[in-house]
């Protein structure tokens, strides 16, 4: 086992389930303590909590925080640091999705797309950059999306946020490259999440499909592969984005779309 980021403290949003909770269980395999994050219920949570430490032998810690209030940010930074001894690794995953077209799109909608998609990404960055600068390391990685490299009809709160979270990440590259801190974005394609399974679970029973034949539908213009882009695919670059050999990477913002960015 590689235990690569053993006495790193890991904070990853959004990570109770799918591409978050792929990247949390990565960097607890390679020794990194972890607080996961997510708005499930208090069982849910636990379960999730307790199979990372389980599973990996490490110090594992969850939070419930609502990410669309500031306040609830800084409490849960303040609980991971103090309970981990601070946080070396920021993975920045939680997502809000609302699909509708613009003059459609509702002002809460809106609201709640850039508070989890954006704001939240601004906030715990600026209250662990200080104690990164301080111990001259640290990683900060922000899970944008293609939507972040392109547009696409019927997503106006998903595209601009991830759009503009591919600007922060370059602001805070250049901010802090002097300071032994990389901050970068990677852009996922269609990728294993219960999201996605469950839109091709809807497609088998309305279109009366094959599983391969459904996935191949909902990845149709997209994906060249015409596959799911792999969660831990994903993982795996975020950690070697973490890691020493990833010093000299930083405000990129990465594809991990089989392609579709190339068309």
């Amino acid at each position: 086992m590689n235990r690569s980021f053993s006495g790193k403290r890991a904070l990853i949003t959004g990570s109770t389930q799918g591409l978050g909770l792929a990247i949390a269980s990565r960097l607890a395999a390679d020794g990194c303590d972890v607080m996961i994050h997510g708005l499930e219920d208090a069982p849910a949570l636990e379960a999730a909590r307790a199979g990372l430490e389980r599973d990996h032998m490490v110090r594992a810690l969850s939070s419930g925080a609502d990410l669309r209030h500031p306040a609830e940010i800084a409490e849960m930074i303040t609980a991971a640091a103090r309970s981990l001894g601070g946080i070396d690794i920021l993975v920045n995953n939680a997502v809000a999705r609302h699909t509708a077209p613009v003059e459609a799109f509702t002002p809460a909608s809106w609201d709640e797309s850039l508070a989890v998609n954006l704001s939240a990404a601004f906030h715990t960055t600026r209250l662990v950059v200080p104690a990164m600068k301080q111990n001259k390391w640290g990683r900060i990685i922000n899970v944008s999306s293609i939507y972040g490299l392109r547009g696409a009809v019927d997503r106006v709160g998903y595209v601009t946020t991830k759009t503009a979270l591919v600007g922060l990440t370059r602001a805070v590259a250049l901010e802090t490259a002097k300071d032994g801190i990389t901050c970068n974005a990677v852009c996922p394609g269609t990728s294993e999440s219960p999201v996605h399974h469950d839109a091709i679970a809807r497609l088998i029973v309305s279109e009366g499909l094959s599983p391969v034949a459904a996935e191949l539908q909902l990845l149709t213009g997209k994906q060249p592969t015409g596959r799911l882009i792999s969660a831990d695919a994903v993982a795996a670059l975020v950690a070697f984005l973490c890691s020493d050999q990833a010093a000299d990477i930083t405000g990129a913002a990465l594809p991990v779309d089989a392609g579709w960015s190339a068309g």
